[in-house]
């Protein structure tokens, strides 16, 4: 996958159509697009619905982000509907490169949010939202080889979101909590569960601040199982968005996903982009 030329590619795609966008929400509410599809920060899904349509509008939205870690890559495109701000539908393909043994690792993503509760701007208590995410390998020779017991799985995420205006000396304030039931192996890449093991709670968590009205600095926090003993740690990330009006944005962020398969110190860089209609 030519990254670079898929980026350029749906930038211009993006402006051309950008007469049909959805208009119904202030700019950066919907937060950008996360690697499982969902709307959300780079790592984390978060309670909002993607794009930003209101009550009485649809909304469409293409992305493709690129992770790049010192020992592996991830490439990842997809679209996600928003129905009447009430349902999110989403579908993402991964592409996790492994260079060391020269393969590829390809997962599908579908994905399904239902808004709960609330606005994240208008309601009094944060924004809910019940999501759910099925993924399939498709060839689960090295999930089955690293010792996972099914090469396909479902993750099931509570998320509470709330942005509070002017919170702080007068700047925007957001933050996300997400509780992920789940039994997946480095997001679902190396199959899902292990010998002994169960799906269990993980804890996620969201936090920025809106430097204007289309930049946001922030950071992540992801709680992850170590089902196959291989050391699977905690992610973490701190990223900028750049939301220049309500038909693109683009997200930056420096990674630090800890041991992947073994390999310790896996950090380095992330880049999506996001189209709206």
């Amino acid at each position: 996958m030519n990254w670079l030329n898929v980026f350029t590619g749906l930038f211009i795609a993006v402006y051309s159509l950008s007469v049909t966008a959805g208009q119904g929400k202030l700019l950066g509410t919907p937060g950008v697009s996360q690697i499982e599809g969902s709307a959300g920060g780079g790592l984390v899904p978060w309670a909002q619905l993607a794009g930003y349509a209101s009550e009485d509008e649809f909304a469409i939205n293409g992305f493709c982000s690129r992770a790049d870690v010192t020992d592996y890559s991830l490439d990842v495109c997809g679209a996600q509907i928003n129905i009447f701000d009430r349902v999110e539908l989403s579908y993402a393909q991964q592409r996790f490169e492994v260079p060391a043994l020269d393969t590829t690792i390809e997962q599908s993503i579908t994905a399904a949010k239902v808004r709960l509760y609330g606005d994240i701007v208008y309601s009094p208590w944060p924004q809910l939202s019940l999501g759910v995410q099925h993924k399939s390998l498709d060839d689960g020779t090295v999930a089955t080889l690293v010792g996972a017991q099914e090469t396909r799985g479902t993750d099931i995420y509570l998320a509470a979101s709330k942005l509070h205006l002017g919170a702080l000396v007068g700047y925007n304030v957001f933050w996300n909590l997400t509780t992920r039931y789940s039994d997946a192996n480095q997001l679902g890449l190396l199959g899902f569960g292990g010998e002994n093991t169960s799906k269990e709670l993980l804890f996620e968590g969201s936090a920025a601040i809106f430097l204007s009205r289309e930049i946001a600095l922030g950071v992540e926090y992801r709680q992850k199982a170590n089902n196959l003993g291989l050391g699977e740690q905690d992610w973490q990330d701190i990223f900028i968005a750049w939301m220049p009006n309500k038909y693109v944005s683009i997200t930056a962020a420096w990674l630090e996903l800890g041991s992947i398969a073994g390999a310790k110190n896996q950090t380095g860089w992330y880049l999506s982009v996001t189209g709206y209609w």
